[in-house]
């Protein structure tokens, strides 16, 4: 059995998604809050998120973004 998991990329606070891993080519989805409840109202129980701020900076940047997917849903 394969377990699919959305992921939700995060950048400023906003659901996005990277071309080619390019911080310079992003479309952004919007609230991520949303689109994490959108996700669960069809279904998914697990969510893979990344702070992609955190990634490049080597710190922690998005933290309340983070606890609140983490406490709302």
């Amino acid at each position: 059995m394969i377990e699919l998991i959305p992921a939700i990329d995060i950048i400023d606070g906003q659901c996005v998604r990277l071309t080619k891993g390019d911080y310079d080519q992003k479309s952004v989805y919007g609230a991520p809050l949303d689109m994490a409840l959108e996700f669960e109202r069809i279904g998914f129980k697990r969510l893979h998120m990344v702070d992609l701020d955190g990634a490049k900076s080597k710190h922690i940047v998005n933290s309340q973004v983070l606890h609140r997917l983490a406490t709302e849903t």
